[in-house]
């Protein structure tokens, strides 16, 4: 999951939330900061965050982290923080505002995708404008992408 970047000691780390590509239909995507704490960020360094369950409100026209699980951070002793607390995420008023009118919009949610840093070492988050899918939009897909592997794994005893 961790790969080299091309800064010295460091490693891109990437916690993905995984089920919202099944369980939603991504209209689209936005790049955000995230506001941590010093202990959240040495964890989320070490890949200890869970996005599972997560979404992202706007309250009083600031966008929120609400329901993310980061571990606490071992080494910290008694300056900890709490794991599930809410996050900021920094946005342009402008992004906010675009986002507000889309959410009002009968069936829309921000989900959030994944956390990473960019090359320059700050938290970033990537969150999604999003409407649920339905159980039978699920099973086609299923579907749909079990027919693909099919056919290639056919096409592959073919060209032998």
């Amino acid at each position: 999951m961790s790969k080299s970047s091309g800064k010295k000691g460091y490693t891109s780390v990437q916690i993905k939330n995984r089920k919202a590509y099944h369980n939603f239909e991504l209209v689209e995507k936005v790049e955000a900061g995230l506001s941590l704490v010093g202990t959240e960020v040495k964890s989320v360094r070490m890949g200890l965050a869970d996005l599972e369950g997560s979404y992202a409100r706007i309250i009083d026209g600031e966008c929120w982290l609400v329901g993310c699980s980061i571990a606490q951070y071992a080494e910290a002793s008694g300056n900890n923080h709490e794991p599930t607390r809410n996050r900021k995420l920094l946005l342009h008023k402008q992004q906010i505002n675009k986002i507000t009118v889309k959410l009002q919009q009968r069936g829309f949610t921000l989900v959030p995708l994944r956390i990473y840093f960019n090359d320059r070492g700050l938290a970033k988050i990537e969150i999604a404008l999003a409407r649920g899918k339905r159980q039978y939009d699920k099973r086609a897909k299923l579907q749909k992408d079990q027919q693909r592997r099919d056919v290639a794994r056919s096409m592959k005893e073919y060209r032998r």
